[in-house]
C-alpha cells in the first residue's frame, strides 16, 4: 500500500511557489492576509446560489506515494453554466500596485482548488478569479482566467513533482526513524534510582494524552528521563514530534547531548535547535533586507534545497550545523532554523515559541499539535516568563518623537501619535505621590487611539521612505500592535499600572496570574510535561501553570545518600536593615568556611550590589584565596570562562561570587570536585517593589497567601536551585550553608528538601 502524504493546498503551494527575498521592511501589500473581515465582506456580495468556504480534496498517486491534498476555497460562483473559483486576499496597501503577475503563489492556490473541483464534478473547464480587497477602503480588484481540465491537471502534477523530493525524503526518514525508535534501548547500562519512575510516568502521560507535573532532584538525569520515553512514544505511534522547551542556553545544550547520546545508540531522528535571531545573525546589524544582507536576498529561491540538504545529511542540527549549512546555501540562519523546525522530529527552543502570542510558531496547525509532546524543562521559570509574555508595555516618548518627526511629513501620523502621547500625559497627572496609578481596566479610548495610529502608520510605512524617522515609526507601530494584541487577553487576572519618571510615562498591562492563558496557548497539544528539581511547593506550580484536575503529578525523592551533603544554617541576618551590621561577620564566615574545607566554593547573593559589598569586605579581611566574581552583562564567552575556572583537584581552591537567580545559579553542571561547597546568602526574596506588591494584593484578594505567592515561593526556588549546583551524581560530596535566621522558621523549613532540614546552627567551622 503506497505511503500517504497529507498536506493542505496552502502549505503545498507555499513550499513550491514562494520566491524572492526576506524583507523586514513594512510591506502590507506583500504580506497579504486572508483576513476574516475582508473575506466576509466580499462573500456577502455573493449570490444565493454561490458557495463560500467550500471544502475540496483529492488523492493523487505519484511515484509510489499518494498525496492527500485538501483545503477550502473562499468562494464558488455560478453564472451562465460556468463555475468560478474565487480566491480572496486582503491588503492595506496600494491596490494599483498589484498586477496579475505579482503573486504566483495566489494563482497556484486557486488553481489547485479549481483542479479538485473540476475532477469531482467532471468539468472540462473552470474559471479562476483572484479578488484583492483593501481592508480599509473596501475597494476590490479582480483578475480572472479560464483553465481547461488538462491544463489544471498538468499544473497539479508539476506542483506535486516539485514537492516530491522533499516528500520522499520525509517518508524514507520516518520509516527509518520509527524502526530505530522501536529498537532503541536506554542509553546507559542502568537507570539511576528514580529515573525509571520518571521515565515511566512520562511515557504513560503521553500514551494517556494527559499532562504531568514532575519534581525530580538535580542530578537524577531529568533530560534523558523525559526525552527517551518521549522518543519511544513516537516509535509506538503515540506522537510525531517533540518540543523541548527551556529558558536558558545551557539547558538547551543538555538536551542536545541527550539526543546525541541516543543517536549514538542508533536513533535516526532530526533534532534542531532554534537560536535567537540576534545571536545567530551573520551580519554586524540585524537588518533583514536584500540590500543589506546577502543571506536575505533571494532566500526563498534557495531555502527548499537547503532544507533538503541538511535533513538528508544531519541528525543533530545545532547552532553550528545551522550556521554551516546557512553559509553553504547563502540563507538566513535564523529563518533557516525555523524552516527546518517545521520538518524536524524534535525542536529545542525557548518557551516563547509555544506560549508567547506575539512569537509562537504560526505554521503548526491544530492537527500537528495533537501529535506533539511538549517537554518543559526548568518549569519553575515559566511562571515569571509567562507573566512577561502576556504583559504589554507602552511608553510615551516614542509617540512624542514620531509626532515631531512626521509633523511636516504626514499630518495624520503626527496627529495620531500626538493623541496617544497626550493620553499618556493625562494619565501621568492622575498618578499619586509615589508617581504611580493602578487601574482595573485599560484606560478608556486608548485602544481606539492605538488602532487609529496603527492604521495611519501602515499607510505611511508602505511608502518605504528611508531614514531614521521610518525606523521610529516602525518601532512605534510594532509597539502599538503588540499592546493591542495583549489587550485581547485582558481580564480579571490583569491590572493596569502607570508610573513615570521625569518626562517618561510607562503604562503596563500586567498579567498577574498567567495560568489560564498558558492553558489556552498550550491547548490541543497531545501532552505537556512540566519538570524541574524545584517544582516546590507543587500545589503552587500546578496552580500557576494551569494544571487541570486530570493532570498527573509526581515527586521523585533524591537518589543520593543523605551523607553526601552536609547542610548547615548560619543565622546571620541578611535583611536590608541589618546588612551593614552583619557585613564583617558575613565575609569572615565565607573566608572561614573556604579556608577550613577542601575544594572550590560558590557563594550566591540576593543582589549584585550586596554581592559586591561582601566581596569587597572579603578582600579587606585578607584571605589569601583566589576569587572570581560574576559581572553584569557577561558575554557567552565570559560565562564559559567563569565556569571553566572551577577545576577539579587544582593546586589552589577557588571561591566564586554570584547572584541568586542569575546565570550561574541554575542549569550549571560542575561535576565531581569542580565544586565542593555552596553558600546561599538570604532566602532569595525578590526585591520589594510595585509589581511584586500588585501580585501580592491580587492573590490575597482571591483567597491565596499573597506574600507567599509574590515573594516566598519564588525566593526559595532560587535558594533550592543554587543549592542544587552541588550534588550532581552518586559520587559527589560537599557542603551547603544557608545563611539567614529565617531558614530556622517553620515556613522556610517546610520548603527545604527533606535532606536539608533540621540542621544545626552556630559556628560553621565546628559543624564539620
Amino acid at each position: 500500500m503506497p505511503d500517504k502524504i497529507t498536506i493542505s493546498v496552502r502549505s503545498l503551494v507555499e513550499y513550491v511557489y514562494s520566491s524572492g527575498s526576506i524583507d523586514s521592511r513594512f510591506r502590507t501589500s506583500s504580506t497579504l492576509l486572508d483576513g476574516t473581515k475582508a473575506h466576509q465582506k466580499v462573500q456577502r456580495t455573493y449570490n444565493d446560489s454561490d458557495e463560500k468556504e467550500y471544502y475540496v480534496s483529492a488523492e493523487i498517486p505519484y511515484e509510489g506515494l499518494t498525496f492527500v491534498i485538501d483545503g477550502r476555497c473562499d468562494g464558488l460562483l455560478f453564472a451562465d453554466d460556468r463555475v468560478t473559483v474565487d480566491e480572496i486576499k486582503s491588503t492595506s496597501g496600494d491596490l494599483q500596485a498589484i498586477t496579475a503577475d505579482t503573486y504566483p503563489v495566489h494563482w497556484a492556490q486557486a488553481k489547485c482548488y479549481a483542479y479538485m473541483y473540476a475532477v469531482d464534478h467532471q468539468l472540462s473547464e473552470v474559471d479562476v478569479q483572484l479578488t484583492y480587497v483593501h481592508v480599509d477602503l473596501e475597494e476590490k480588484k479582480h483578475f480572472r482566467t479560464s483553465f481547461r481540465h488538462d491544463e489544471l491537471q498538468a499544473f497539479m502534477m508539476e506542483t506535486i513533482e516539485a514537492y516530491f523530493p522533499y516528500a520522499s525524503l520525509m517518508v524514507k526518514h520516518r520509516e527509518e526513524r520509527d524502526t530505530s525508535m522501536k529498537e532503541l534501548a536506554f542509553p546507559f547500562d542502568a537507570y539511576r534510582d528514580g529515573q525509571r519512575k520518571l521515565a515511566g510516568a512520562v511515557y504513560k502521560t503521553i500514551k494517556d494524552k494527559k499532562g504531568l507535573f514532575a519534581k525530580a532532584p538535580t542530578g537524577i538525569g531529568k533530560t534523558i528521563s523525559t526525552t527517551f520515553p518521549a522518543v519511544k512514544a513516537i516509535g509506538e505511534g503515540h506522537a510525531q514530534r517533540i518540543f523541548y522547551l527551556t529558558a536558558k542556553t545551557i539547558t538547551r545544550e543538555t538536551a542536545e547531548e541527550a539526543f546525541t547520546l541516543m543517536q549514538q545508540q542508533g536513533l535516526c531522528m532530526n533534532a534542531v535547535t532554534i537560536t535567537a535571531k540576534d545571536k545567530v545573525c551573520f551580519q554586524d546589524k540585524t537588518i533583514c533586507q536584500k540590500d543589506f544582507c546577502p543571506f536575505a536576498d533571494g532566500y526563498y529561491d534557495r531555502i527548499n534545497g537547503a532544507v533538503i540538504d541538511i535533513l538528508a545529511n544531519e541528525k543533530l542540527i545545532d547552532r553550528k550545523t545551522i550556521e554551516r549549512y546557512a553559509r553553504k546555501h547563502t540563507v538566513c540562519p535564523f529563518e533557516f532554523s525555523l524552516d527546518v523546525a517545521y520538518a524536524a522530529d524534535a525542536i529545542i527552543c525557548d518557551y516563547n515559541y509555544i506560549f508567547d502570542p506575539r512569537v509562537s510558531l504560526k505554521r503548526f496547525f491544530e492537527e500537528q499539535k495533537k501529535q506533539t509532546v511538549l517537554l518543559i524543562d526548568e518549569a519553575h521559570n515559566l511562571v515569571d516568563r509567562a507573566r512577561e509574555m502576556f504583559s504589554a508595555d507602552l511608553y510615551k516618548s516614542p509617540f512624542l518623537e514620531i509626532n515631531r518627526a512626521y509633523n511636516n511629513v504626514n499630518k495624520q501620523v503626527a496627529n495620531a501619535a500626538k493623541t496617544v502621547n497626550d493620553h499618556l500625559l493625562a494619565l501621568k497627572k492622575q498618578c499619586d505621590a509615589q508617581r504611580t496609578l493602578l487601574l482595573d481596566e485599560i484606560p478608556e479610548t486608548l485602544l481606539d487611539e492605538l488602532e487609529a495610529f496603527s492604521s495611519h502608520a501602515e499607510k505611511e510605512l508602505v511608502q518605504q521612505r528611508d531614514g531614521e524617522s521610518e525606523q521610529q515609526l516602525l518601532d512605534g507601530y510594532f509597539s502599538a500592535q503588540g499592546f493591542l494584541r495583549i489587550a485581547q487577553y485582558y481580564g480579571e487576572q490583569y491590572k493596569t499600572y502607570v508610573e513615570y519618571e521625569n518626562s517618561e510615562v510607562h503604562l503596563k498591562l500586567f498579567c498577574l496570574d498567567p495560568s489560564a492563558l498558558l492553558k489556552q496557548m498550550g491547548k490541543n497539544y497531545r501532552t505537556k510535561i512540566y519538570f524541574s528539581a524545584t517544582l516546590s511547593p507543587l500545589d503552587y506550580y500546578r496552580d500557576m501553570l494551569g494544571a487541570s484536575d486530570e493532570d498527573y503529578w509526581l515527586s521523585v525523592p533524591s537518589p543520593f545518600a543523605k551523607e553526601n551533603v552536609e547542610v548547615a544554617i548560619q543565622p546571620l541576618s541578611t535583611r536590608y536593615r541589618d546588612r551593614e551590621k552583619t557585613k564583617a561577620p558575613m565575609a569572615k564566615m565565607i573566608g572561614q568556611v573556604a579556608k577550613e574545607h577542601d575544594g572550590n566554593f560558590l557563594v550566591f547573593f540576593p543582589s549584585y550590589q550586596y554581592m559586591i559589598t561582601i566581596y569587597e569586605q572579603f578582600l579587606e579581611e585578607g584571605y589569601n584565596i583566589p576569587t572570581i566574581v560574576q559581572d553584569r552583562g557577561m558575554s557567552e564567552a565570559e560565562r564559559e570562562d567563569f565556569l571553566a575556572a572551577f577545576q577539579a583537584n587544582a593546586e589552589q581552591k577557588l571561591v566564586g561570587f554570584a547572584v541568586l537567580g542569575g546565570i550561574f545559579s541554575e542549569g550549571v553542571d560542575l561535576k565531581g570536585d569542580r565544586l565542593n561547597g555552596v553558600i546561599v546568602i538570604g532566602v532569595g526574596l525578590p526585591q520589594f517593589g510595585l509589581e511584586r506588591n500588585i501580585i501580592k494584593d491580587y492573590f490575597n484578594g482571591v483567597g491565596k497567601n499573597g506574600y507567599d505567592y509574590a515573594y516566598v515561593f519564588p525566593g526559595m526556588n532560587k535558594v533550592l536551585q543554587a543549592g542544587g549546583r552541588l550534588i550532581r551524581s552518586e559520587t559527589d560530596r560537599g557542603v551547603i550553608i544557608l545563611v539567614d535566621d529565617r531558614f530556622l522558621q517553620q515556613k522556610y523549613q517546610a520548603l527545604l528538601p527533606e535532606e536539608w532540614r533540621n540542621k544545626g546552627t552556630g559556628n560553621v567551622s565546628k559543624l564539620f
